[in-house]
């Protein structure tokens, strides 16, 4: 009973302590302590208060970052908010004061997009899915199998290749790119009650599969044989259970996170295509700062991006871990098993020429961006 009557007496202050610093319009100081799990010590709380509170009146710049996601989302979903913010702050030495908004509390998907791209907020992660209507080049990540695996998709987005052919195209429509988050491929993930384990393309055969808005996903999943079922990403929860739809494709991380894990019976890692995403920076904002600065911002982004190479394996792990607990069955495909959705739907198909030409230029283009794909480059990163 005391160990019962201590916790409550913990969870009271720490909700007295985060409603007296957001109440004082420190937020960001009330985010930082819930996300160390410090708001139950009031010492800890003021000495949080006040360090963001030096950091903010010492920075000269002030760059708000908007995300969907919760701060302790890094432990399934390595979204890597909290390290971002610290190592802009640090490698810009005090310079730039970052404001987190987590938890969709600016909006999600292409409301953050459309604010950063109009300058009501410096920067946002995103989908690549959905920034792909602001910056169409980057849908390029959706050709199935082009680089859906972690190493395929790192070793692009950080190949000169894509540097060079894509980020002028993504500048040109008023962006920066400060780096891209490995999450993990998408899954083909089974509601309960619905079909048993997908292991072949055949068995989607009249699978009522939910899509987002991707055209190149639509036509993939009919490619495999599934009857694609574009469902709002709110409504989709709801649409599993009722089955409105039977299956559906984010990551384990994100399964995980929005509260899938009781609906699901089966999940199979087929690697088709990255649920990645994307840290953008208003680029007037970012081109209006100090050489140092910019300098800093881009160290900076270096750094974390290095971290969540390192988090992916953990975040999975705890994500699939907690699934399980649930009764879902995880399956791996053989490299035979793998072949076959690879032949019956890959980006080497013909039905996908329109699609390359169209998002990278031309041919010659896209055959380099494929090059950067299966070259190893110099960041490795752990593959499910």
């Amino acid at each position: 009973m005391s160990t019962i009557r201590e916790r409550q007496e913990l969870q009271s202050v720490a909700r007295r302590n985060f409603l007296r610093l957001t109440g004082a319009g420190a937020f960001t100081a009330a985010m930082v302590a819930g996300a160390a799990g410090t708001l139950w010590s009031d010492e800890a709380v003021a000495q949080t208060a006040k360090e963001e509170n030096e950091r903010q009146k010492a920075a000269e710049h002030t760059m708000t970052i908007a995300t969907a996601y919760v701060l302790g989302a890094s432990r399934s979903y390595p979204i890597m908010q909290l390290d971002l913010k610290e190592n802009i702050q640090n490698a810009t030495n005090g310079k730039v004061y970052v404001k987190l908004s987590p938890g969709g509390q600016l909006g999600a998907g292409g409301a953050l997009v459309q604010k950063v791209q109009g300058g009501t907020i410096q920067a946002a992660q995103h989908s690549l899915s959905n920034f792909a209507p602001f910056a169409p080049v980057v849908d390029l990540i959706n050709l199935p199998y082009f680089c859906g695996s972690n190493q395929r998709f790192t070793n692009l987005v950080s190949s000169d290749a894509w540097k060079q052919e894509v980020h002028p195209k993504v500048e040109a429509r008023g962006f920066k790119p400060l780096f891209y988050v490995v999450i993990d491929p998408r899954v083909v993930a089974v509601r309960k009650g619905g079909p048993g384990p997908v292991m072949k393309p055949e068995d989607l055969s009249g699978v009522k599969f939910r899509v987002p808005g991707s055209e190149m996903l639509q036509q993939y999943y009919r490619m495999v044989g599934a009857n694609p079922t574009p469902v709002a990403w709110g409504e989709t929860p709801s649409a599993i259970k009722q089955g409105v739809a039977d299956a559906l494709d984010p990551s384990v991380g994100a399964l995980f996170v929005f509260g899938f894990k009781d609906i699901l019976s089966h999940v199979t890692f087929t690697q088709a295509v990255p649920d990645s995403q994307v840290y953008s920076c208003n680029l007037e904002w970012y081109n209006s700062l100090p050489q140092d600065v910019q300098d800093g911002i881009d160290f900076a982004s270096e750094v974390t991006s290095q971290q969540n190479l390192a988090k992916v394996p953990a975040a999975r792990a705890y994500a699939m871990a907690e699934l399980r607990k649930s009764g879902v069955e995880f399956h791996t495909l053989t490299d035979d098993q793998l072949a076959v959705w690879k032949d019956t739907a890959g980006y080497q198909r013909e039905e996908w020429d329109s699609y390359k030409t169209e998002l990278s230029g031309d041919m010659k283009t896209f055959k380099r961006l494929e090059e950067a794909a299966g070259t190893m480059g110099r960041y490795y990163v752990h593959d499910a």
